[in-house]
């Protein structure tokens, strides 16, 4: 039977850095990795610059943007559909948790608000999103009055909103839990529901209803804040928070910086064995952000920035190759 390995490779960083930060997202179109929002003070929103990495020639710039460009923000989510990318939601310096959709047009540089206020998701931050060729999704976070368990698709070829059934309290409202979109399903992945959490469940798009999902295997402790991807079959689980700090979000909490793999099909959790292959590992931390990428013609998970056990923002950039063999 194949075993599902993976490779860390450093990347170098040329050009005008982002700089260190956590809590900000990242989405990869081509070979352009867009970045936004974050913190490097917690709590206080860095700016609202889109900076773009090219994971050819390591170099990052700034993008000449024009149209409806976002406000600063924190606990912000990125993906992309074809070669436009979506922001929702986070929290503004005000610390109000927001729900505007924008878009960014990586052809033309352009942003776009394509909805606010009673149009589409209540307002949260630390949320997650996933997409597929057609559909972004929007899942938790912290709302105004609390964690959120809603499940959302924005369509962007009818440009609407649609809302999904509850998953009731058999799935807590969480933020920071792992979703990705495999195999008709939508898949949460564990969260912060109060306490770091270890549960898994799935949406079926086609029935419209959600199941919780025993998993067997090497789990993973609880977590939060991880970084993931899908792989085939497979969603990847990096690092993430596995005890909150005492100080809330004004701390660093203790981190994992192990990798897992749970197999949609068999339901079974593995660690996987991830070797350096340059540059080092990236170690404990949480609060990255994170994307599928392809280099050098391999799949895998590209991690930047985060927090540290120290608490200290960060500013590498890592890369995960996975392979089968």
């Amino acid at each position: 039977m194949a075993t599902l390995h993976g490779n860390w490779v450093k990347l170098d960083q040329r050009g005008i850095t982002q700089g260190a930060r956590s809590s900000h997202a990242i989405a990869v179109v081509g070979q352009k990795v867009y970045a936004f929002g974050g913190e490097f003070v917690p709590r206080v929103p860095v700016d609202n610059k889109l900076h773009v990495y090219d994971l050819d020639t390591l170099t990052w710039s700034v993008a000449d943007v024009s149209g409806s460009i976002p406000p600063p923000r924190v606990g912000v989510t990125m993906a992309a559909v074809g070669e436009t990318i979506y922001v929702f939601g986070g929290r503004d310096v005000e610390h109000t948790e927001l729900n505007e959709l924008y878009s960014f047009d990586t052809k033309t540089n352009t942003w776009a608000l394509i909805s606010r206020g009673d149009i589409g998701p209540p307002h949260r931050s630390y949320h997650s999103v996933t997409a597929d060729d057609r559909h972004v999704y929007v899942f938790g976070g912290c709302g105004v009055t609390g964690r959120l368990n809603d499940l959302w698709a924005f369509d962007v070829v009818d440009g609407k909103w649609v809302e999904f059934p509850s998953p009731g309290e058999t799935c807590k409202g969480r933020g920071g839990p792992g979703l990705t979109v495999s195999q008709g399903k939508i898949w949460v992945v564990y969260g912060f529901a109060g306490m770091e959490v270890d549960d898994v469940h799935c949406f079926d798009l086609a029935h419209k209803t959600w199941a919780q999902v025993e998993t067997g295997g090497l789990k993973p402790t609880a977590r939060s804040v991880f970084s993931t991807c899908l792989t085939g079959k497979h969603i990847i689980v990096y690092g993430g928070e596995i005890d909150p700090s005492d100080q809330g979000h004004m701390g660093a909490g203790q981190f994992s910086g192990e990798v897992y793999a749970l197999d949609t099909e068999t339901l079974s959790w593995a660690r996987l064995d991830d070797k350096v292959e340059s540059g080092g590992h990236p170690g404990p931390r949480g609060w990255c952000a994170f994307a599928s990428a392809c280099r050098g013609g391999r799949e895998g998970l590209l991690v930047y920035g985060g927090n540290s056990p120290s608490n200290d923002r960060l500013d590498d950039i890592f890369y995960l190759a996975l392979a089968q063999s």
